[in-house]
């Protein structure tokens, strides 16, 4: 195991009379069940999965959870929500008892949630691993904040970057996680030794597949995947550009409002992120459509059925997703959007801030020059709070000052 970010928050939660029923949600296979069981191994582990004994949980009464189960994980809890009715029920009558939901379903979880625990429960959001921690060794190590994070917390105080990423005391460590990361991705179960590049790869397979069978149908009640198989390819032949719903649909012989609905679908069930387009300012000089990120680089190969090299639009959805992810599993909640006007303008992704915006350009390039920066230079002029800085984020080691608060800087150097 890795370690999180959330371990010591979750655990700490867990001893609060605010924690009694902890949600913890996310897509399959990002390490929930583990994490939590590792957290609370004196709670009973109660699956869900097993179609038998779920029928059997669901028929006990609110009185033998107490006595039978006063602790406990209900693991992927959405395939009976008639059992959150229970948990409920227990919670109101008896001050004792302690719950953990787990789930990979936002929409299932999060609907019945809403409905049965409101005020009653914490959600929490577990993602694939961040750069941070695929860098650790094992759960007892502390995650460290990335320069990117260390600003988000304190932008009046941004942490020092060397001169070069080759100069870090640490980059051999943080770069063997970022070339984990660029090739398969940030699941936990990728990052076992021992295991070649064909097993990474064939995991993935295997998980786009499971997610498909298990996740979409248990989503939408889907007969028939075609229709859905092929936005998911299209999308990821896509990512990291403008989205339009009516031109996919015309090009897919789908309706608007399906490919609404699927791409909803694949952000509650955590394979993709939607940054709108930011608007605050109501300059007509502004296009309003959404760009849509996958959130692992991993899956997305696997869904092209693609090895080798990454485009430069794959890249800047690893780098998104990883900036996205650390915002998340620090429980930052920091609004994101991409910028782009009718005459050409892009920003790559907004940071918005209590104090004001981070900026981003994203570049796979290896050699950073100054026309790269050309979308972030008067950008202020655009926005209703102060610029608080603007970075180019790349592949070349170098970090350079690009011009007055643009720095260019090694994607990896600033998100480990």
């Amino acid at each position: 195991m890795k370690a999180r970010y959330l371990s010591n928050f979750i655990r700490a939660l867990g001893q609060k009379s605010t924690g009694r029923i902890l949600v913890v949600t996310g897509a399959r296979q990002t390490g929930k069940t583990t994490l939590c069981r590792s957290l609370f191994s004196d709670y009973a582990f109660l699956s869900v999965e097993d179609p038998v004994l779920r029928g059997q949980y669901a028929q006990l009464p609110a009185s033998r959870w107490r006595d039978l189960y006063p602790r406990a994980i209900l693991d992927e809890v959405q395939k009976e929500p008639r059992l959150i009715e229970s948990i409920k029920s227990v919670y109101d009558q008896w001050p004792e008892p302690r719950y953990i939901l787990t789930g990979s379903s936002q929409l299932l979880v999060m609907e019945k949630v809403r409905e049965s625990l409101a005020g009653r429960c914490i959600i929490l959001e577990l993602f694939p691993l961040t750069l941070p921690e695929l860098g650790t060794h094992g759960t007892e190590d502390e995650v460290p904040l990335s320069p990117f994070l260390r600003l988000v917390q304190d932008p009046s105080r941004p942490a020092p970057l060397q001169p070069s990423f080759l100069l870090d005391p640490e980059f051999s460590r943080k770069q063997d996680a970022w070339q984990h990361y660029t090739l398969f991705g940030g699941y936990p179960a990728l990052t076992e030794t021992g295991l070649t590049a064909d097993d990474r790869f064939e995991w993935c397979t295997n998980y786009v597949k499971t997610y498909l069978e298990r996740d979409i149908r248990d989503l939408a009640s889907f007969r028939d995947l075609d229709a859905f198989t092929k936005l998911q390819r299209y999308l990821a032949q896509q990512t990291a550009t403008v989205i339009n719903t009516a031109s996919i649909a015309n090009q897919l012989g789908l309706s608007a409002k399906t490919v609404q609905r699927y791409i909803r679908y694949f952000e509650m069930s955590y394979q993709a992120v939607s940054l709108p387009a930011w608007s605050r300012n109501q300059n007509k000089r502004l296009a309003k459509a959404p760009k849509l990120h996958y959130l692992d680089n991993g899956v997305l190969q696997a869904v092209l059925q693609k090895r080798g090299g990454i485009t430069g639009f794959e890249f800047e959805s690893l780098v998104v997703a990883e900036l996205f992810k650390q915002l998340r599993s620090n429980r930052v909640d920091a609004p994101l959007y991409h910028l782009r006007t009718l005459d050409g303008r892009e920003v790559d992704l907004l940071v918005e801030l209590p104090s004001g915006y981070i900026a981003f350009e994203i570049k796979m390039t290896e050699r950073v020059a100054a026309s790269d920066a050309r979308h972030l230079r008067g950008l202020a002029e655009f926005l209703d709070k102060p610029l608080i800085h603007s970075f180019i984020l790349s592949q070349d080691p170098r970090t350079t000052v690009v011009s007055e608060g643009i720095t260019a800087v090694h994607a990896a150097a600033f998100l480990s």
